[in-house]
């Protein structure tokens, strides 16, 4: 990967929630100088039709991400692991709606 040159502003991705309760999504990236003007910036760019109750920003170079080599180890098939099944478990006659 190459480094940014001086002159460039960071790269910052933009989470936007539609509604409350519902959770933020990626909706794009871009460059500002700052969390407040990219807030700024993520608020004029992803959100022109008023649709956005929340817009979160996080510098790109501070997201720290899985290796998709690892996917095997990180998730892993519940198959394999019996004892999330609740067949597993011995559940009382007075519980008959389980």
């Amino acid at each position: 990967m190459s480094q940014p040159n001086a002159t460039e502003w960071p790269l910052w991705e933009v989470f936007v929630r539609s509604k409350a309760g519902l959770d933020h999504k990626h909706c794009g990236s871009l460059h500002a100088p700052d969390s407040a003007m990219a807030i700024q910036m993520a608020r004029d760019v992803y959100t022109r039709r008023q649709e956005g109750t929340s817009i979160w920003v996080v510098r790109s170079d501070q997201i720290v991400a899985s290796d998709p080599g690892d996917k095997a180890s990180l998730f892993d098939p519940m198959e394999d692991k019996v004892y999330r099944h609740p067949t597993f478990y011995k559940l009382p006659d007075s519980v008959d709606h389980m």
